[in-house]
This record gives structure tokens, sequence and C-alpha cells, in this order.
């Protein structure tokens, strides 16, 4: 651990200025990796999970670090340069998750985010941590509604196309910009977030 013995003093004395008490020596550190930001509606909910993850690692008797991970959005970044950084930016949350945890010796990673980047950044960071470590997904986004069709992101792109060459009206066009995303929430649609985040599983032979 990286709190325990003589020569861990210093580094004691750090963390006792960041809510570090008494019995530091022998509490586990639990890194949480936050990937809350208000640069997008995947990540924009995903503070009030970071906070009770925080109250719950503290009542289990553990002591949480929470951090900051970068992210960017495709939905946001399409179409301009902006895209350039998009895949690269997984290989940046995946350095700068496990850069936290390791550099600090945590022992342990709660990594919660919920978007096409740091979703499989995070899952990579903790591959390579050699810690324990859970990913929370923060869940997906409720769908938007215009004249009683159900929207996603996806909708807006393809008003896009359809406005365009005058194949839709002023007023749908706008309506489904307005509408597409009522709330916050990853992407609504098959993904990278809900593909990571689904699951199957099919009976073993004889079953």
């Amino acid at each position: 651990m990286i709190t325990a013995g003589v020569a861990r003093a210093p580094n004691r004395a750090m963390l006792r200025a960041v809510d570090f008490k008494d019995g530091i020596s022998t509490k586990p550190i639990v890194g949480v990796a936050n990937g809350h930001s208000n640069m997008n509606p995947c990540n924009a909910g995903i503070q009030p999970l970071v906070d009770r993850a925080m109250r719950a690692l503290r009542e289990a008797g553990a002591m949480p670090q929470v951090f900051g991970t970068p992210t960017v959005t495709d939905g946001i970044g399409m179409g301009t340069d902006g895209m350039k950084y998009s895949l690269v930016s997984r290989e940046v949350i995946a350095d700068a998750d496990r850069n936290a945890v390791n550099g600090q010796m945590m022992d342990g990673a709660l990594v919660i985010g919920a978007c096409d980047k740091n979703m499989p950044g995070g899952m990579m960071a903790m591959a390579r941590m050699n810690v324990p470590a859970i990913y929370v997904y923060g869940g997906t986004i409720k769908p938007g509604n215009w004249k009683g069709q159900a929207l996603t992101i996806a909708s807006a792109f393809e008003a896009v196309g359809a406005f365009t060459p005058g194949k839709m009206s002023q007023d749908d066009f706008e309506g489904i910009e307005k509408n597409a995303c009522p709330t916050v929430g990853a992407c609504g649609g098959m993904f990278t977030a809900n593909t990571m985040s689904s699951s199957w599983s099919r009976p073993s032979p004889g079953r």
C-alpha cells in the first residue's frame, strides 16, 4: 500500500489534506474515474452516480479518490475536423484513467462513463491497471418525439439529408432538431456505448 509504514509518512501527510483521517494506512484506496461533463448529453447525467458511489465506498470502509476523464462526442464532432480526435480519445482516456490509478498505487478502481469513447477507453484502462475494477454505465438517453415519431440523434442526421434537397419542411426539420435529444444519456441507438452495455447468453449444451 502507498500509505503503510514509516517511509510513507509524507504520503499520508498529503492525503490528510484531502480528507484522509486516522486509520489511513489500513483503508483501501479506490479511484473513481468520473466521466461527467456538460460537453454532451451522454455524460451530463453521471455526477449523481459518482456521488452515490463515493458514499457507498466510504460506508464500506474504503477511501474513494475521484478524478475526471476527458471525452469527445461523435455526434457533435461529426462532419468537422474534430472527428480526427475521436478514436484517438479512447487511448487518451485509457491512459488518463490508468495513470491516475497506477500512478498513486490505488487498490482498486470504479470507472463511470456513458459514451462511445469513455466506455471502451475506461474498459481498456481497467484491463491494464491490474487492480480490481468495476465499470458503471450511466445509461442511455430517452427517445425524443416529433409528431408521434420516436427520435434519436440519428434522426437529426437523417433530417439534414432530407431537408437539404428540399424533401422536408422547415417546420419538421426544426422540430426534429429541437426534440431529438430530450434529456441526458448516451446516444439512443446500438452504437458503442449501448452495444457494450448489452449482454446476451446462450444455454450450455445439454441444458
